[in-house]
């Protein structure tokens, strides 16, 4: 019998800390992907300002999903109505898809945007960009 409550004991220690590191690996992405720190344009990728432009001019889209509603499904932006915010696709070079980067704009329609978030990590993440 001892040894069945040794081999319990190092059993429940094993599934506590798998459980502890599934806690702590979740609230990891979580706090990394609610925070909406700031990035300056002048740190953004030269694809980023060029998309930055184009939103301000009204286009044209490299995508055809870009100008279209983002949901925020993930819940990492501040909420608001569906329509409030729109994506636009950031190319990488190399990338022959859509890839990663993206700049979440959001405004009242029909007016222009005028917020601006950016992420590299499709949608884990998000920072504010500063002008």
């Amino acid at each position: 019998m001892p040894a069945l409550r040794t081999l319990l004991v190092a059993f429940f220690a094993v599934l506590a800390l798998i459980g502890a590191g599934e806690v702590g690996a979740r609230a990891s992405r979580v706090s990394k992907a609610t925070a909406t720190d700031a990035i300056a344009r002048a740190e953004l990728p030269p694809e980023a300002v060029r998309m930055l432009a184009l939103i301000r001019a009204g286009g044209p889209w490299d995508e055809a999903k870009d100008n279209t509603a983002f949901g925020n499904r993930e819940g990492l932006l501040p909420p608001r109505k569906r329509g409030y915010y729109r994506e636009f696709t950031v190319r990488t070079p190399g990338v022959t898809h859509r890839g990663a980067r993206r700049i979440v704009a959001g405004g009242e329609p029909p007016g222009p945007p005028h917020e601006f978030y950016y992420t590299d990590d499709h949608y884990r993440s998000f920072r504010r960009i500063e002008e």
